[in-house]
């Protein structure tokens, strides 16, 4: 380098002394290929040092990038997927509850029209009940006042005829008149 600037320096000297503007000499033109080639050879082991591993390290960081990106894409991908079978899920849950309260709907109509003809029977069977409860208080109410009316004939006939009929022949008479009229006069 100092013989570079020396020569810089002794070639303005000579072009003052000389008058030429670039001096073209041996040693001028020797020095200039040694720097070119000491820049050449600067160049390629600075190229071997620091530019390959510098290029090395950015397609390793280009790598890992393109890497990354791929992992994301896959990873989205994925997620979409994920997505998609969770909304599926959801709708067939829905589907799943909807047929639940469907069904449950139709058990809870069933189980009323249960109830309701459950009641309607059992009502029916109460009101037969009670029908045949009047019917027998009719009937013992019927047979006792047909009592009383017997007694009260009885002692009616009793008296207008206690003077003429003995007791034996009343109770006969009543019985005969009982027999004529049969049992079933008497259950009506």
């Amino acid at each position: 380098m100092e013989t570079l600037l020396t020569g810089f320096i002794l070639n303005a000297a000579a072009k003052e002394e000389t008058g030429f503007i670039f001096r073209l000499d041996a040693q001028l033109l020797f020095d200039a290929a040694i720097l070119a080639v000491n820049i050449f050879l600067l160049f390629i082991l600075l190229s071997y040092i620091l530019f390959n591993p510098a290029r090395n390290m950015l397609k390793k960081r280009q790598e890992m990038i393109t890497a990354t990106r791929e992992e994301t894409a896959a990873a989205n991908e994925e997620a979409k997927a994920l997505k998609d079978e969770y909304d599926a899920k959801l709708k067939d849950a829905d589907k799943a509850s909807e047929a639940i309260l469907a069904e449950a709907r139709k058990k809870a109509i069933k189980s009323e029209e249960k109830i309701i003809s459950d009641a309607k029977l059992e009502a029916a069977a109460i009101i037969e009940q009670a029908r045949k409860e009047a019917r027998l208080e009719k009937e013992k109410a019927s047979d006792d006042v047909k009592k009383e009316i017997i007694k009260v004939a009885t002692l009616m006939a009793s008296k207008m005829v206690s003077a003429s009929i003995s007791e034996a022949e009343q109770s006969k008479l009543i019985d005969d008149t009982l027999r004529e009229m049969g049992d079933d006069t008497w259950l009506n």
